[in-house]
């Protein structure tokens, strides 16, 4: 599963049987398929979100993106990984019937999927399109925002994926992407699980690695938003793990964090109210969170 093809078949597959269940079914397995789930540690609630739409919520975030963006009316925003469309609803609520909602997905599941769901709500002004963020359909200098959902965890090669958003976004134009990193070193059987990679944790690479990526890219203002600790239980960890892996994986203080991360490309914009920064609400390891 190492080749970056092989990689990329698997996610499609697994999020392709993801698409073709009840959230439900999806909360009890690991992103859905088969295992207990990582994601439904992960995600935040959208309940009193506006724009919120519970048929498109699959919940498989690890975040609340659109809280953070920044977006105003009139903007076009760029969703990645944008699966069954809900942070494109959220977005959309934002925008107002003025801006653009645009969704890439390489899952053709669940494109078709958020079209469905785009079509009973009659909005005009979200897309989607079935693309490889890697390769985004989006032309250069059109985009004023940009969000994903605990997405990029999930691709080989980020930095191509951070080299696509700074083509798209408008000079000025900014992201703000919650996603998966970790503080340390994963254990060998994490690190090879299919099931962990489809749940958003053995893809996931150091948060120096990923913020460092984002200044490589030559985006500036680079801030977290937000940060906060992912616990995974026991009996999660001994379907990978034997019982002294896991007692040594807890010891050694191994964090998996998820992230809300900030930054802009260089270039004029109106100036956008700045949204607070939020940190972990207790310290990692202490399992309050």
């Amino acid at each position: 599963m190492n080749h970056p093809n092989e990689v990329k078949q698997m996610v499609r597959e697994r999020y392709a049987q993801i698409a073709e269940q009840s959230k439900d079914d999806n909360a009890a397995s690991c992103c859905g398929v088969g295992a207990p789930c990582t994601t439904n540690i992960m995600v935040d609630s959208y309940a009193e979100v506006n724009g919120y739409n519970p048929d498109a919520d699959l919940g498989l975030g690890c975040g609340l993106p659109t809280e953070f963006a920044r977006i105003q009316e009139g903007d076009t925003v760029l969703d990645l990984g944008s699966g069954a469309g809900n942070d494109c609803f959220v977005a959309r609520a934002e925008t107002g019937a003025s801006g653009k909602v645009i969704g890439v997905d390489f899952t053709p599941a669940m494109i078709n999927l958020a079209r469905q769901k785009v079509e009973r709500l009659g909005f005009n002004n979200v897309e989607f399109r079935q693309g490889d963020i890697e390769d985004l359909p989006v032309a250069d200098n059109t985009v004023d925002v940009v969000v994903s959902n605990c997405v990029l965890n999930l691709v080989p090669d980020k930095a191509k994926v951070f080299s696509e958003i700074m083509r798209v976004l408008k000079p000025g134009g900014h992201f703000s992407i919650s996603d998966v990193v970790i503080v340390g070193d994963l254990p060998e059987g994490m690190q090879q699980s299919a099931e962990l990679y489809a749940g958003c944790v053995s893809g996931a690479i150091q948060r120096d690695t990923y913020l460092q990526l984002i200044e490589k890219s030559g985006f500036e203002g680079i801030t977290v938003q937000k940060q906060k600790p992912v616990m995974l239980p026991d009996e999660l960890l001994l379907q990978f793990l034997t019982a002294e892996e896991v007692r040594q994986f807890v010891a050694s203080g191994t964090g998996i964090f998820s992230v809300t991360v900030f930054a802009q490309k260089p270039g004029e914009t109106a100036p956008r109210p700045v949204v607070a920064t939020k940190e972990a609400c207790c310290a990692p390891g202490s399992g309050c969170c």
